[in-house]
């Protein structure tokens, strides 16, 4: 009995070395400083991984000066990060079927309804999975900003008062939208807008609110105005190296894909509900004037994202099927509500629950 009992625990210990030993550490990479969104994520995703894994794999998280966001197709491909946060507008020529869903920005309205539409959109389209293989990566889901509005350094009360504005803009649908109304629409990268507003290259950008403290624009802003734009919803969270992918085992897979299914919903969370508050808050202490568009703006405004979209829609069945996804997702949102883990649920039975882990991504 005694030997029994000292056989036992020795080979109890003897499994959890092998344990120990057989766990995995996966180099992650959001890209983003420790302020932004994307971090947040990640920093939540590492929980998660560890205990749908229970133990077995875990996250190394590295900042964005080891893998910036230009820098993640060569650091996939290469091994230097196993999984990190790709924005396939960045690499637009190896996403054009992908990046059919960002041209459909100005029907978001709801930041959690994109980012699921974007999921579900994605693991079900053939030739958006073949631009993945072919950039060396598997998609494990999607989130959101919040709804973008208008922020400038000259009023803006209506549609005259756009003529001749130099306005930021984050994607061709946001550039469509300003030329209609007058305005100039300037190709920026975001991390240049406060400069450019502070020295008068722009006089405003099309962002989300988030950006008066991410980047600082509240110093520099004086007006925002809330009309309704769309959103930033082409984002591909967790991008797995296909090497590293290829390396789990179908259960492996299935438990790091769980993990991400309940890391997506954070990034909408952090950036499409928690920053928003937080930004307001520093724009009414700034005393930034802050308006609500006119009736006449606000038709005019939603009349043109409805054309365009629907423009979009009867020239592309892959943009088709998107907006029936956001229709879709829009009702799911409205009846399980905002609450990141609840969406993961549900988002997990209506998407991953369908997929076949021993082909998918491979």
């Amino acid at each position: 009995m005694k030997l029994w009992t000292i056989t036992g625990t020795a080979f109890a210990a003897a499994l959890s070395f092998t344990a120990v030993a057989q766990a995995q550490s996966f180099v992650a990479a959001p890209a983003a400083p420790p302020a932004h969104p994307a971090n947040y994520m990640y920093q939540q995703f590492a929980t998660f991984l560890d205990e749908e894994t229970g133990g077995e794999m875990s996250a190394n998280i590295v900042g964005p000066e080891v893998v910036s966001l230009p820098q993640m197709k060569d650091a996939l491909q290469t091994g230097l990060a196993a999984v990190g946060n790709s924005l396939p507008l960045y690499f637009a020529a190896d996403f054009p079927e992908t990046g059919v869903a960002g041209d459909l920005a100005l029907a978001g309205r709801s930041p959690h309804a994109m980012g699921w539409a974007m999921t579900e959109f994605v693991v079900n389209c053939a030739p958006c999975q073949e631009e993945y293989k072919a950039f060396g990566g598997v998609f494990l889901g999607s989130g959101s900003s919040d709804v973008y509005v208008l922020m400038t350094t000259k009023p803006v009360e209506s549609i005259e008062d756009l003529q001749g504005m130099r306005l930021r803009s984050g994607g061709a649908p946001y550039s469509r939208w300003a030329e209609n109304f007058g305005a100039t629409p300037v190709n920026l990268p975001v991390g240049q807008t406060f400069e450019a507003l502070s020295q008068g290259t722009i006089d405003g950008t099309m962002a989300s609110i988030a950006d008066m403290l991410s980047y600082r624009l509240v110093d520099v802003a004086t007006n925002v105005l809330r009309v309704p734009l769309g959103t930033y919803h082409v984002t591909s969270n967790f991008t797995v190296a296909a090497d590293s992918w290829a390396d789990m085992s179908p259960e492996q897979r299935e438990m790091f894909a769980k993990a991400a299914n309940r890391g997506n919903p954070q990034l909408t969370d952090r950036w499409g509900y928690q920053m928003p508050e937080e930004a307001n808050a520093a724009v009414a202490e700034a005393g930034i004037t802050d308006m609500e568009p006119s009736e006449e703006f606000l038709a005019a405004s939603n009349a043109f994202a409805d054309q365009d979209v629907q423009s979009r829609i009867d020239a592309n069945p892959l943009a088709a099927d998107f907006a029936a996804l956001i229709e879709k997702w829009d009702g799911i949102v409205e009846e399980v509500g905002t609450d990141p883990e609840a969406l993961a649920a549900r988002a997990w039975d209506e998407i991953w629950a369908n997929v076949d882990f021993s082909t998918y991504g491979m």
